[in-house]
C-alpha cells in the first residue's frame, strides 16, 4: 500500500487508560489496581459505570465513568477510541457467563483491534501492558487512513 494509507497515532507519555470488568471479574480488577495503583496515577483514568464507580471508592482512583457497560457503557468506550481519546483498554472480561450485552463487548473488542489500541482480557496481558517501558515514553503506530479510504471507495460506487 502507499504510504498515505496509513496516519500515524500517537499515544502520548500520559495516557488514556480505559477500565472495564464483568460483574464476576470486578474484584479482580479493583485488586489489580490497587496493586498497580503507582503506575495508575501517572495516566487518565475512565470506565464503565459500575467498575468506575467502585475502583475510585476502593481505590482513591480518579476513574471518569461513563455508562455500564449493558446500557451502553461499552459503545462509549469504543466511540472515545474512534475519536482517538482512549490509548488502552483493560478489560477483565468473564469468559464463562453469558453477557446480555455480549454484542456490544464484541464492537468494543473490534474497535480497539481496527485502531491498533493495546487491550487486555486478563491479569496476564494487564501485567505486562501496565509494567512495559513504553507504558512511560511516547509510542507511535500507524492505523488505516479511513479518510482516505472513504474517499477512494466512495469514487468506484
Amino acid at each position: 500500500m502507499l504510504s498515505n494509507d496509513f496516519i500515524t497515532f500517537t499515544l502520548e507519555k500520559k495516557k488514556s487508560i480505559a477500565l472495564i470488568a464483568h460483574d464476576n471479574e470486578k474484584h479482580a480488577l479493583i485488586e489489580w489496581c490497587i496493586e498497580h495503583k503507582a503506575a495508575l496515577e501517572k495516566h487518565i483514568l475512565c470506565g464503565t459505570g459500575t467498575t468506575a464507580r467502585m475502583i475510585t471508592d476502593q481505590t482513591g482512583l480518579p476513574v471518569k465513568g461513563y455508562n455500564s457497560g449493558p446500557l451502553g457503557g461499552d459503545q462509549q468506550i469504543g466511540a472515545k477510541i474512534v475519536e482517538g481519546r482512549i490509548d488502552l483498554v483493560i478489560f477483565f472480561s468473564d469468559p464463562l457467563t453469558a453477557q446480555p450485552h455480549d454484542p456490544d463487548v464484541k464492537a468494543l473488542l473490534r474497535i480497539a483491534q481496527v485502531y491498533d489500541i493495546p487491550i487486555a482480557n486478563n491479569r496476564a496481558t494487564a501485567d505486562f501492558i501496565i509494567t512495559s517501558p513504553l507504558m512511560e515514553e511516547t509510542y507511535e503506530h500507524q492505523v488505516i487512513n479511513f479518510h482516505k479510504n472513504i474517499a477512494d471507495r466512495a469514487k468506484t460506487l
